[in-house]
């Protein structure tokens, strides 16, 4: 476990986050995920601390609204999304490309699970993954 921090691209948003990268991320196939190419880890919401820009974030919520995808108002840069997992509870998934000191090296081993969204499926990973 590691504290790592993040920003958004203009720097309104400044959050730091204690992850376990060697633990994993995750990449998603619904629609928003998609379209965002969503890739994040995963940390509960006591190990978030949002040090900068409650003001500047957004929210978007759809389908089931039970997902919130928090961005900059500023940039339109997706740093973080809280949700409650069914099997997990609360969390908070941190972007990995909003992160400003995760070396890359780390992040490149770091294991991927995929989630198959679209299907609302959070068991069994898409038959492809390859896009995401």
């Amino acid at each position: 476990m590691k504290t790592y921090h993040g920003s958004c691209h203009c720097g309104a948003v400044r959050y730091e986050a204690d992850i376990d990268i060697g633990a994993g991320t995750i990449k998603c196939n619904c629609t928003i995920c998609t379209k965002m190419r969503f890739w994040a880890a995963v940390v509960a919401p006591s190990a978030f601390r949002l040090r900068q820009g409650e003001a500047a974030l957004r929210e978007y919520r759809f389908h089931t609204r039970r997902d919130g995808h928090h961005f900059c108002g500023e940039c339109g840069i997706n740093v973080f999304s809280t949700g409650e997992s069914p099997s997990a509870g609360p969390f908070v998934a941190v972007t990995v490309g909003s992160l400003d000191d995760m070396p890359v090296d780390d992040l490149v081993a770091a294991p991927v699970r995929y989630f198959d969204g679209r299907n609302d499926n959070w068991v069994t990973p898409p038959a492809e993954t390859r896009h995401l």
